[in-house]
């Protein structure tokens, strides 16, 4: 009687956990930088239509000082405007990049 076949799937399956064990998720989350808006005002959009190119819907507008997060590099940046979040109400819209400073400030 063999064990060939069993042993292989053992290495197999030790093999397989300690590979996945080491990669980072394809779908892990970053965190967002924290910054702050660094002009008087800044318009906060919901989202960003790529039909038109530009962002939809006006969320609120933010005074210099609010606090956001945008991580770069990481966050989308598209045609100027920057994937952020808000963390005065905790949620997610768009602002013009150069609207954004302060970074690591708070």
């Amino acid at each position: 009687m063999t064990r060939k076949p069993a042993l292989l799937l053992t290495v197999v399956a030790v093999t397989g956990a300690a590979l996945t064990a080491g990669s980072p998720a394809a779908n892990a989350v970053v965190p967002p930088e924290h910054a702050i808006i660094v002009c008087d005002s800044a318009t906060m959009y919901e989202n960003y239509d790529f039909s038109i190119p530009g962002p939809v819907h006006v969320l609120r507008t933010l005074g210099y000082g609010d606090k956001v997060g945008h991580t770069r590099g990481a966050h989308p940046v598209y045609n100027g405007w920057a994937s952020i979040q808000d963390f005065g109400p905790n949620d997610w819209g768009y602002v013009r990049i150069e609207c954004l400073g302060g970074w690591g400030s708070w």
